[in-house]
């Protein structure tokens, strides 16, 4: 949910010149003290080492709070690192965090200095305790679990306290274990052969724990640092800075295959359309990759057991370049005969996670409506290349005003605009896109670290659609799909459905950390350095942005959004500045109205009952944090859940006049798709507001159960 700022600001440019200098100030090295950490231990590159005073110097001076590193801020970091080392608490004891208590203080002159060996010892003890754990489980597979004992497992221990001691937590991983094997005994499988199940889990888990690197250990903890200001400013090593900026981008050179290791095997698990692989056909779904060569002749390297990121980095590489690979066939046995592919890297776009369209009908009086239905599952752009100047570089709203055309071909009558789960991106997409259906005026107010505010305009001169419209929202919207969403709300532009949004309401800026540097320095930072603000003066920050018209959701509010996280900045507002609303609302029937249909319809609708009556059995799963260990009890759980699944089920069939099933089984092999009833019930909100006129009564439906 990150807001990436590099250009169109004035404040922007101030606020990197201002990095700059601090990147470079940042760069005085303390003597080297002797090392704490074991013999074999992994241990930080004096390369990390100036990452970090270069990391603690920027949050400390360029933050949006101006929070200083001292003691307070330090034991903010300590609890934030041992979050992500074992944020269950269920591999150290109380006697390791009492240990690690020496260093709590200490976390603001480590990161001053560079030397952060104390962060690097707590994690050796972490990963010795990791191996234990593991060693521990293994040998617990030796012999069956008494299934009738009356005990039960907590599995949430986010609250809990610390382990006291060895037998505190060999108990709590023998019933660890016991759920694990009782889960698969559930699917219908025997104990021989979900102890045999779990013995390869726990042993592939036990090689991913030597197959941590020191990267893996610094970007943990310079996230803790980052973390500790709030929680949108991360920091990225320069292998997730790469992840990063293709999924602003939406495209990679490589073959086009999405990768999973599935039993120490990097696995083909999706052949991407038009990519290399899919152009040539030879690479198959469930196909293993044994082994990677770069170029017509170079040596194969062995892959087999490797973290799936290192084999991606072989495989990827510059368009043009030829890759070949090592594929054992899916399905075949280990040792059958291995096929050798070769393929010309290319470049690579991801058109699953673009935006794309469709038309939904609903039929209403006797006449069938066509809305339109844009789905945008984030703000991204090209930046590479646009700037390169290529003229048909790829961004969110270059590609949501062709749907906008040819929709207008396709004769709908109205538009949903899907921002469901959408997290943001880059933040100049946000205006520009909210400039495809408003006419020209101001989108947001941005407020940076010294105070200063800015005003941004929508870049387009004119809208591009001026029809009926509504926004699709969920507690996943953030970031620049709430600055979109607020202000079609405030110039009554259109219809906000759905959900309370997020409450992002930060700026980051990206600071490639090698920039200004004078020697070698890798990894990104995101740092916050505003908040941005509606045209009104209202902030987003916690609050997120209010629906027109609420529709039910899955999605705990209390569980997620800003409101949730630790370190998240306050709301506030300021004043707002002028701007012209929109004149279409005044033509279309009132909220009021449309929320008291919606009532109606929702109230009788089978779908939307039906999605009302799952979110009530999964909040009764939310309010329980232990399970029991009682094979029998379990075994009548899951029957009585399913059971209760099964009613809510045939209950919206035989009221949607589909026949009953028997088992939920049936359920999975049917071809019918369960229905997506925020967005069907968007479309009906839409095809209200198309009318003009309130629905007729929905005559009352008896339904099963």
């Amino acid at each position: 949910m990150t807001e990436s700022l590099r250009r169109s600001s004035g404040w922007i440019t101030a606020c990197l010149l201002a990095l700059a200098a601090l990147a470079l100030a940042g760069s005085v090295q303390a003597p080297a003290s002797p090392s704490l950490l074991p013999p074999g231990a992994i241990a930080p590159t004096d390369a990390q080492r100036a990452t970090a005073r270069k990391i603690g110097r920027i949050l400390e001076e360029a933050h949006y709070s101006h929070a200083p590193i001292d003691h307070r801020m330090s034991d903010i970091v300590f609890q934030r690192y041992l979050e992500f080392l074992d944020p269950q608490r269920s591999y150290l004891l109380a006697a390791d965090v009492n240990d690690f208590s020496a260093y709590r203080y200490q976390f603001d002159e480590m990161i001053r200095t560079g030397n952060i060996d104390p962060a690097y010892l707590m994690f050796a003890r972490f990963q010795q305790r990791n191996r234990e754990r593991m060693q521990y489980a293994l040998s617990l597979l030796k012999s069956e679990p008494d299934w009738n004992a009356d005990e039960s497992y907590e599995f949430e221990r986010t609250h809990a306290p610390w382990p006291a001691d060895q037998a505190q937590i060999d108990d709590l991983w023998r019933r660890r274990i016991k759920n694990d094997a009782l889960s698969l005994l559930l699917t219908g499988k025997q104990w021989p052969e979900a102890a045999d199940i779990l013995r390869k889990r726990y042993e592939r888990v036990l090689k991913r724990i030597d197959q941590v690197t020191n990267e893996d250990v610094f970007e943990n903890l310079m996230n803790a640092y980052a973390r500790a200001f709030d929680p949108h400013s991360s920091y990225f090593s320069p292998r997730s800075s790469e992840e990063y900026r293709i999924q602003m981008s939406l495209n990679y050179d490589g073959i086009g295959a999405s990768l999973q290791v599935v039993d120490d095997y990097v696995t083909i698990m999706n052949i991407i359309d038009g990519g290399p692989a899919a152009v040539a056909g030879t690479l198959k779904t469930n196909d293993r990759i044994t082994g990677v060569g770069q170029g017509h002749e170079g040596t194969f390297t062995d892959v087999i057991g490797w973290r799936l990121d290192d084999v991606v980095q072989l495989i990827r590489g510059k368009a043009g370049t030829s890759v070949r690979l090592q594929v054992l066939p899916g399905g075949a046995a280990p040792g059958s005969p291995e096929k050798v592919l070769e393929f010309v890297r290319n470049k690579i776009t991801l058109e699953a996670q673009a935006a794309h369209k469709e038309v939904k009908t609903v039929a209403r009086n006797g006449r069938t409506y066509r809305i339109g239905v844009i789905t945008v599952p984030g703000f991204y752009q090209d930046i590479a290349a646009q700037n390169a100047g290529d003229e048909n570089y790829r961004s969110t709203t270059r590609d949501v005003a062709r749907l906008l055309h040819e929709l207008k071909g396709e004769n709908i009558e109205g538009l949903v605009l899907d921002l469901r789960g959408d997290g943001g991106g880059y933040l100049p997409e946000a205006t520009a896109l909210t400039g495809l259906f408003i006419n020209h005026g101001p989108v947001v107010q941005l407020r940076d670290t010294s105070g200063r505010l800015e005003v941004l305009d929508d870049p387009e001169s004119a809208p591009t659609y001026d029809g009926p419209l509504a926004v699709l929202v969920d507690r996943m919207s953030a970031s620049a799909s709430e600055i979109f969403a607020g202000a079609i709300q405030d110039y009554h532009r259109g219809l906000i459905i759905g959900q309370t949004t997020f409450g992002k309401g930060t700026v980051q800026n990206l600071v490639p950390l090698d920039r200004w540097s004078k020697e070698p320095v890798n990894g990104q930072l995101t740092v916050t350095i505003g908040k941005f603000y509606r045209v009104t003066g209202e902030s987003t920050q916690h609050r997120g942005v209010e629906p027109d018209i609420p529709l039910a959701s899955v999605l705990d509010t209390k569980e997620i959004g800003e409101s949730a996280l630790e370190s998240s900045l306050p709301w506030d507002r300021i004043a707002g500045v002028p701007f012209k609303t929109s004149t279409v609302a005044a033509t279309e029937p009132s909220v009021a109205l449309l929320a008291s249909a919606e009532d109606v319809r929702a109230q009788h609708d089978p779908d939307y009952r039906w999605l009302v009556s799952d979110i009530a059995a999964i909040d009764n799963l939310r309010e329980q944090h232990s399970v029991s260990l009682n094979l029998k009890l379990r075994r009548e759980e899951r029957a009585r859940e399913e059971k209760e699944r099964l009613e809510r089920e045939n209950s919206r069939r035989v009221a949607k006049n589909l026949p009953p099933l028997k088992t939920l089984a049936e359920l999975d092999k049917t071809k019918e798709n369960l229905p997506d009833v925020m967005l069907d019930q968007a479309a009906q909100i839409m095809t209200d507001v198309v009318t003009g006129v309130r629905p007729a009564p929905v005559q009352k439906t008896a339904l099963a159960g």
